[in-house]
């Protein structure tokens, strides 16, 4: 959530360098082991305290490290819990009505968010962790090295108003995942609105 990153950016922010990577670091660990918290709007924020290709490849290595310890610190947690087998038919369900049905999803995830709490899925689903782990930190150095170099460039030739514009161009790439997500999820009958009112959702 932004309330959590914007507390966070106040606590450590003013830190310097340092104190903006660990930021990063804390939102995006937050974000894939608990719940959402934009990543996306706080690196660009961070890099705004910095906007050189030098601290955005700190930042990207935060990002990563992040993604990792908190996809997979989940992925041991539900591995030592008891999981309903309705909950691993419904998972099943989901992956045989997606385009894509094995570790690639996650690649496909960065685009269009179709896998909530991706270290949980990962371990029901039973994927390849080693391939998984390819997926995860290629997906993440594209879209956050993307981003990073979108902001570069903002800052270069818009310096005054580099932060608004990317924010703004953020937002629409936002909305448009998440139209995708929604539509991908239509189209395989995933959509809740699409069912029967006395349909169970097994």
């Amino acid at each position: 959530m932004v309330d959590v990153g914007q507390f966070l950016f106040d606590t450590f922010g003013a830190d310097g360098g340092w104190g903006v990577v660990l930021c990063i670091f804390l939102i995006f660990l937050i974000d894939a082991f608990l719940f959402p918290t934009f990543p996306e709007l706080f690196f660009i924020l961070g890099f705004s305290y910095d906007p050189s290709i030098e601290f955005g490849l700190e930042l990207l290595l935060a990002a990563v490290l992040a993604e990792w310890i908190g996809i997979f610190s989940l992925y041991y947690v539900v591995k030592h819990i008891r999981i309903p087998k309705k909950v691993t038919r419904v998972v099943d369900k989901y992956v045989n009505f997606l385009l894509l049905k094995d570790e690639k999803l996650l690649l496909l995830n960065r685009i269009a968010p179709t896998i909530p709490f991706a270290g949980a899925f990962i371990h029901i689903a039973g994927w390849d962790l080693k391939k998984c782990w390819f997926y995860i930190t290629v997906g993440c150095i594209l879209k956050y090295g993307a981003i990073m170099l979108l902001s570069d460039y903002m800052y270069d030739y818009y310096a005054e108003s580099a932060q608004t514009l990317t924010i703004l161009l953020l937002v629409v790439i936002l909305a448009v995942s998440f139209l995708l997500s929604y539509v991908v999820k239509r189209r395989n009958g995933l959509d809740d609105s699409q069912r029967k009112p006395d349909e169970p959702i097994e």
